[in-house]
């Protein structure tokens, strides 16, 4: 059975391309950033975006078995070095969680949230009635020639069975794989960009700064997709 996805904070897509590539299929959206807004229903014409994500009556959305998101960053980042430059986002994320109860919870975030604001995520999470396996994932841990190092993390209903990933024979938790293991880097025609320098709307630069490299969300949502 295919499994949904319900995808929040989505951006221009990353995180719902990734785990559209690992199997599943996106069936909502919520996202507010007028650019990434134009991405989204190009790409996911059929998909509703539910907008912004502190006005959504969650009693009238369809329960998805994956909710997915990488909520704002700016109040964890290295680059704020803390300061809250931008409103916690969480609370409503969690909010979501508990009004639909999805199968699975998939996070992203920057490395630096491990040290700022983590632990009361897994506080909720636990709350809520979920274990949770993370790591720090790098880019280039697929193939990508960059690092953009970024804590990614899957959480799983109490009583649920924890999902792993077999690559090159060897099976994974989230918590195991290494920032560094380096995987092939497939590329596709998505992929391609050219310089022709610094584009007139920054709003593209932007998006692209904030978005998640799909080939990363693909090799979550597979210990997904393979847990009996």
């Amino acid at each position: 059975m295919t499994l949904t996805v319900g995808s929040l904070f989505s951006g221009i897509g990353g995180l719902d391309l990734g785990l559209e590539r690992a199997g599943m299929n996106v069936i909502w959206q919520s996202e507010i950033d007028p650019y990434a807004c134009r991405v989204l229903a190009k790409h996911w014409p059929d998909v509703p975006n539910l907008g912004d994500i502190t006005r959504i009556d969650w009693s009238t959305v369809v329960q998805p078995d994956v909710i997915c998101g990488g909520y704002p960053c700016p109040a964890f980042s290295q680059a704020a070095r803390g300061r809250n430059t931008a409103p916690d986002l969480w609370p409503h994320m969690r909010t979501a969680i508990g009004a639909l109860h999805p199968r699975y919870v998939i996070l992203e975030n920057v490395a630096a949230h491990l040290g700022r604001g983590f632990a009361g995520v897994l506080a909720d999470l636990d709350a809520l009635g979920f274990h949770a396996e993370w790591s720090v994932v790098s880019a280039c841990s697929v193939g990508a020639p960059h690092v953009r190092r970024r804590l990614f993390a899957i959480a799983y209903t109490h009583g649920g069975r924890q999902p792993t990933l077999t690559l090159d024979g060897e099976a994974l938790q989230l918590s195991h794989i290494a920032g560094d293991r380096r995987h092939r880097w497939i590329p596709t025609a998505d992929d391609v960009r050219a310089d022709d320098g610094v584009p007139h709307r920054m709003d593209r630069v932007r998006a692209l700064g904030n978005a998640v490299v799909p080939q990363v969300a693909e090799l979550v949502g597979r210990m997904i997709v393979g847990t009996p």
